[in-house]
């Protein structure tokens, strides 16, 4: 017996697209990212597990399958909340996407700034926060700064920064080759150990470095001293040849072979 599909069945079909790829825009660019991609590979193995008989792994994660719902009602609240929002204000279909990522020369140019930047904040003794986006998104902490979207310069940094500005305390987001977002709200560092020494503005780029892949440099307030907080790990006392060598290494788009991992670790013991 033929299938007969309707109009409405079409329809129908159309809708859950768009919902479904209204979803996927608004996770886009967060840390939710993640965790669908972690979400999938739990599927994977409960099909895996199903198809070869594993009777007490398929049980347990049967048992997840009861919790994960309520969950993600707490893990996506801020995906949520935004996707309500932008509801009520018809804004659901308009949703901004990641640029593309940097050519060569274009993130150079973007090492070399902020590191320039740095050092001149450093040698004024202005405290500073710049965090570099990398592969997972900082959306939800771009929001809850002030909005710039200003390609980045020498000259546009420091003005951030400059002492008793509006957007001197937080942190200035930047995604590609611009600044998305200044006096930004990061977590501070869960690890209690370097905390106890270290004050707010290390202890927000520690933290975000260790929530994300992220890249933060500090400038302290009180010493000038440049630092770079990377995957939770701080490297401080550079210089400005140091941070950019460390920044070309991390952030540069390189063929794998050509990548060395050294200089990091040269660096490290100074933390």
């Amino acid at each position: 017996m033929p299938v007969q599909i309707r109009l409405l069945d079409i329809l129908d079909i159309l809708i859950v697209a768009v919902l479904l790829y209204q979803l996927l825009l608004l996770i886009r660019g967060t840390r939710a990212v993640q965790l669908v991609t972690g979400l999938g590979v739990l599927f994977g193995v409960y099909g895996i597990a199903r198809y070869l008989g594993l009777y007490t792994l398929q049980y347990l994660l049967q048992y997840l399958g009861v919790v994960i719902p309520i969950a993600l009602l707490v893990i996506f609240q801020p995906e949520l909340r935004r996707m309500l929002e932008q509801l009520g204000r018809g804004g659901v279909l308009v949703t901004g996407l990641l640029p593309h990522g940097l050519g060569r020369e274009e993130a150079i140019r973007l090492v070399n700034d902020v590191s320039r930047a740095s050092r001149v904040l450093g040698l004024r003794k202005i405290g500073a926060l710049i965090v570099l986006e990398r592969n997972t998104g900082l959306t939800d902490f771009i929001e809850t700064g002030i909005k710039v979207d200003g390609v980045v310069t020498v000259q546009l940094l420091i003005n951030v920064f400059f002492p008793n500005s509006p957007l001197h305390d937080g942190a200035a987001i930047i995604r590609g080759n611009r600044i998305m977002a200044a006096g930004c709200l990061l977590p501070l560092s869960e690890n209690p150990a370097p905390s106890r020494t270290l004050g707010t503005r290390h202890r927000a780029g520690l933290g975000i470095s260790e929530q994300t892949d992220a890249l933060a440099i500090i400038v302290s307030e009180e010493t000038g001293t440049i630092s770079l907080a990377r995957d939770g790990e701080l490297v401080r006392g550079l210089s400005e040849e140091e941070l950019k060598a460390s920044l070309l290494e991390l952030f540069t788009p390189e063929p794998p072979r050509a990548r060395s991992r050294w200089r990091w670790w040269r660096l490290a013991p100074r933390t």
